[in-house]
């Protein structure tokens, strides 16, 4: 098995995630961040992540791959312990977030390999941020707190950070909810200035140990 996995990418961390807390063997694949050569030979467009199943089946979708790691690999099981309304609690939040998320995600990503290790790659993100928001790197780091404020109402930080402390984990085991809300949230440290309750950092270091996955190797000065 493989994974390709852009370090930059949250949803390849979900998927790093998912396959470290299965315990499942595979290798790890980083391209390039304008590698496009690999991906031709897959016949799907540059994306992260893409997990390549020993049968030669891919799956590119982080979130339908918890179900099909699942099937694969019954145990521990990644969907079992969510009730399905709780599930579905979560990736409503998910998708009303997504575009916020993506905002302030973009700020961050050049503290990451990938990206911020060359200059030819950076300049290239940088080109890419300002085509979709038309604006800068800088320029939304500077705007930061608006779309961070916007991110707490509408997910309410403290209160999910109570709710986690006092469980551990959203369904008192480690499930997919865990994973796909650590690799979106954890990235949200990095910004200057924004700060996250302590018991959502507690609980990113939870469902890391959890997982056998270091989110910080990525990360430039990590």
């Amino acid at each position: 098995m493989k994974l390709i996995h852009f370090w930059f990418c949250p949803a390849s961390d979900r998927a790093h995630l998912a396959l470290g807390y299965k315990r499942v063997p595979y290798d790890l694949v980083v391209p390039d961040y304008d590698e496009d050569a690999l991906f031709f030979e897959l016949g799907i467009a540059r994306r992260a992540p893409v997990v390549c199943w020993p049968d030669g089946r891919i799956e590119t979708d982080p979130v339908t791959l918890f179900a099909e790691l699942d099937r694969r690999y019954a145990q521990p099981s990644l969907l079992e312990p969510l009730p399905a309304a709780q599930w579905q609690a979560v990736l409503d939040w998910r998708t009303r977030v997504a575009d916020l998320l993506d905002r302030l995600h973009a700020p961050v990503k050049p503290a990451y390999r990938g990206i911020g290790d060359d200059g030819g790659h950076l300049a290239a993100y940088k080109a890419s941020v300002h085509a979709r928001w038309g604006m800068s790197v800088e320029e939304l780091a500077n705007d930061r707190y608006a779309a961070f404020a916007q991110l707490d109402r509408m997910t309410r930080f403290r209160e999910l950070g109570g709710f986690l402390q006092a469980h551990r984990f959203y369904a008192g085991v480690p499930s997919a909810a865990d994973i796909l809300m650590t690799a979106d949230l954890f990235p949200l440290q990095l910004l200057d200035g924004v700060t996250l309750p302590i018991d959502l950092m507690y609980y990113f270091e939870r469902v890391q140990e959890a997982c056998g996955v270091d989110l910080r190797a990525g990360l430039l000065a990590g």
